[in-house]
């Protein structure tokens, strides 16, 4: 214990000479336990074996504090602790963590536009005649659907939003596929003749009872929509409101027929049947939490002009899943 204490009133002397440019002395070692520092700010510490000063001050503040087996000694914003632990002293300089400032910088994150178009959807697929009308007459009689099994489903898998610097309004874009069936309410098939998509009436003239008849089509899409948001005092729901246009490239499709010849049969075409391969339509979307509606509307004929009867598809129905939230 004299040792450590011995020690740190040498450095707090070297210390001072050094920051102060001072000359200090230590003088008259008189004893083996004494210690004497001669200045007219000097303190003089006695150390023996009934008697040890806590606490030794210089003039520039630095202290020494003695315990019974430690001494620890500042100088400055430093501080160095000396252990006696018998035969050994060890030395530690700990980090100064009370003195340390921990600087915390908050950031508000920015409000972002996120749009309404990924997500799955299902509905229900229709044709308009040129004028616009469900009432399908004349030579487009034949293909009245069954609107009830003519089921439209819709993979939005990609949605990018660009905001108006502001997160209630933007432009919505993305990618998705679109999967329509069409059944048929008449007992016909499609088929093309002379290059021309007509009605395949063969298993009617054949005697065969049809159960189900259909024409499906699976286009990629690629859409671009105006959106505004309305709040409605709800932190994450608000009233919103789309509307644009959708590409539409047709990946696939085919006809279907289930039959009865004595035996149950199945007969499934794959062809284009002059379904145009390329298409735009509009569409306009609506939503307030839980209840979301989508309808599109092609004004570009399902076959190409003069190859096949003059339909104009059109969908309706419910996102049941968004994939945005």
């Amino acid at each position: 214990m004299k040792r450590l204490a011995l020690f740190g009133i040498l450095l707090l002397s070297l210390n001072a000479v050094t920051a102060q440019t001072q000359e200090n002395e230590l003088r008259n070692l008189e004893k083996q336990d004494t210690v004497k520092r001669v200045k007219s700010d000097t303190s003089l510490i006695v150390i023996n074996n009934a008697t040890i000063h806590e606490n030794i001050v210089n003039d520039m503040g630095d202290t020494v504090k003695v315990k019974s087996d430690t001494a620890v000694i500042r100088i400055g914003k430093k501080k160095i602790v000396f252990v006696d632990s018998g035969n050994k002293t060890t030395i530690e300089i700990p980090s100064d963590y009370e003195k340390k400032q921990e600087i915390v910088y908050e950031f508000k994150e920015k409000k972002r536009f996120k749009g309404h178009w990924s997500g799955f959807e299902m509905g229900i697929n229709g044709f308009l005649d040129k004028n616009q009308s469900m009432n399908l007459k004349n030579d487009l009689a034949p293909f009245d659907l069954k609107q009830a099994r003519s089921w439209n489903f819709n993979l939005n898998f990609m949605q990018y939003s660009i905001g108006f610097g502001t997160d209630k309004a933007g432009l919505v874009t993305g990618m998705g596929l679109e999967f329509n069936n069409y059944h048929f309410s008449n007992p016909i098939s499609l088929k093309i003749d002379n290059g021309i998509t007509v009605i395949d009436s063969s298993y009617i003239d054949a005697g065969y009872r049809v159960e189900k008849t259909k024409l499906s089509t699976t286009n990629l899409t690629l859409p671009l929509l105006l959106e505004f948001q309305i709040p409605t005092g709800e932190k994450r729901h608000r009233i919103y409101m789309a509307a644009g246009v959708i590409g539409g490239l047709r990946i696939g499709s085919h006809t279907k027929v289930v039959f009865d010849d004595g035996d149950k049969r199945k007969d499934k075409n794959r062809s284009d049947f002059n379904i145009a391969t390329f298409r735009y339509g509009v569409t306009a979307r609506l939503g307030y939490r839980a209840i979301r509606l989508y309808a599109n509307y092609y004004p570009v004929q399902l076959f190409e002009k003069g190859k096949g009867p003059e339909l104009y598809p059109f969908s309706v129905g419910l996102v049941l899943i968004p994939f945005r939230d």
